[in-house]
């Protein structure tokens, strides 16, 4: 198993030097220029924007600040934010638990509904419920998350009133940040209501990043499962009289996880990327809505390292995904 992980991870290395060039085009290809993008209003002289391009090194050539910006990286420096000044580690690691608490939540969501969900329909291939869940997966894809967010803002926030619009907790709720999970830290806070507050304000944006993904594993379900419920095994199954749920729940359940987990594992991609829209919906402060910040005040350390430190994780997530494969089907781990 230690071979096989190490076989997947040797493919990392063209993988991270690839997002790496990526990352530091990126912000680079987008009209305008930092320095008068932080100056505003103000205005700057001759004198001062020649000091700044050289405080940021913008003076130098690109193949250098390239360089640079590589060697920074291997040395574990990503750089100070042009706007606040602090390391963009810091600023990453103080913002990302909140956004790893609402991809949490989302991934948990889309699993608890959408597996049960791919596995009914496939049991009941062609009839009411697997049309139904099936047309819902389909919808549940095709929405935007946008518009997704801003009609559940506008009917259970606004008309029901039943959640709160944005945010992480209620303004009157105060205590330390030990985790950085805000439902756990109102838990350990101990004031009353807290971890209710906390909760109603992940609701919304849980359901939100959730749908498509959940959309997702409910059709892959469905596929996995119609194609092993057809296997010779399974028909051995139920000859030797076997009830339905093991069959269904144990034998064929349990083989046709492999492309199920497949997409668990890229969903991750995908809430990463739609925690910057939802973030920004729900004025969540995570990493999403940092970005998106970022880009807009061409804070060229903070894009960089985000989209670098996001690469890393779901390449992270992909190395657990193919162990997981070895663990599903040991035949795997010998390819």
């Amino acid at each position: 198993m230690l071979k096989f992980a190490l076989s997947r991870l040797f493919t990392f290395i063209p993988t991270f030097i690839g997002v790496a060039v990526i990352s530091f085009g990126f912000i680079r290809v987008l009209p305008g220029d930092p320095i008068v993008v932080m100056a505003g209003e103000r205005g700057l002289s001759e004198e001062r924007y020649a000091a700044l391009q050289q405080q940021f090194g913008f003076d130098r050539p690109i193949y250098v600040q390239f360089w640079d910006y590589l060697t920074g990286i291997f040395q574990g420096d990503l750089g100070n934010s042009f706007v606040t000044n602090r390391p963009v580690w810091d600023e990453f690691f103080t913002l990302f638990p909140a956004t790893l608490e609402l991809s949490l939540c989302a991934i948990i969501f889309a699993v608890a509904i959408g597996l049960p969900a791919g596995v009914i329909a496939a049991v009941n291939r062609g009839k009411f419920f697997d049309r139904f869940l099936m047309s819902g997966a389909l919808i549940g894809y095709s929405m935007p998350i946008f518009w997704w967010a801003l009609l559940l803002i506008v009917v259970v926030s606004g008309w029901l009133g039943w959640t709160p619009v944005s945010g992480r907790i209620g303004l009157m709720y105060f205590f330390d940040d030990v985790t950085g999970f805000m439902t756990i830290d109102s838990l350990l806070s101990g004031q009353d209501g807290a971890f209710a507050s906390a909760l109603s304000h992940l609701i919304l944006p849980t359901i939100v990043l959730g749908t498509i993904p959940l959309a997702v594993i409910a059709r892959q379900t469905r596929s996995a499962m119609l194609e092993v419920l057809s296997e010779d095994y399974i028909r051995t199954a139920r000859a030797k009289g076997l009830g339905p749920r093991r069959v269904n729940g144990v034998h064929a359940l349990r083989n046709a996880l492999i492309p199920v987990v497949t997409v668990i594992g890229l969903s991750v991609g995908t809430l990463l990327a739609g925690a910057i829209l939802t973030e920004t919906i729900f004025s969540w402060p995570g990493i999403g809505k940092w970005m998106v910040d970022s880009i807009f005040r061409r804070d060229y350390p903070v894009v960089q390292g985000a989209l670098l430190l996001i690469a890393v994780i779901v390449m992270l997530v992909n190395l657990t995904v193919d162990v997981l494969y070895g663990l599903i089907n040991p035949k795997i781990r010998s390819r």
